[in-house]
């Protein structure tokens, strides 16, 4: 079962990583809509914050460090879902390698 939910949620990321591209670089944003997306549309247009908590705190959504580790191996996988964030510290990666071998 535990395997079936990880696929369900990759499923999920992979969709809303490939449909949102403002949600690569946000790990926040992406598990609200992931969220958002699990519970649906219409039941959490009618959820207090009370009511949402509860079901976090019940454990009835998914787990949010499943998610992210999923975005992880999602955009090691697939270069063209990286966001932006990563391009620049791509980047800088090598100015800072270069300082670091200067000193």
């Amino acid at each position: 079962m535990l395997l079936e939910q990880m696929k369900t949620i990759k499923d999920k990321v992979l969709l809303l990583l490939e449909k949102n591209p403002h949600l690569r670089d946000s790990d926040f944003k992406l598990i609200a809509n992931y969220y958002f997306f699990e519970v649906g549309h219409e039941k959490m247009a009618k959820l207090s914050a009370m009511e949402f908590l509860d079901l976090f705190a019940k454990g009835s959504l998914s787990h949010s460090e499943s998610i992210r580790r999923v975005r992880q191996k999602i955009q090691e996988d697939n270069p063209h879902l990286r966001g932006e964030s990563y391009k620049i510290r791509k980047s800088d990666s090598k100015v800072v390698r270069n300082n670091i071998k200067d000193l």
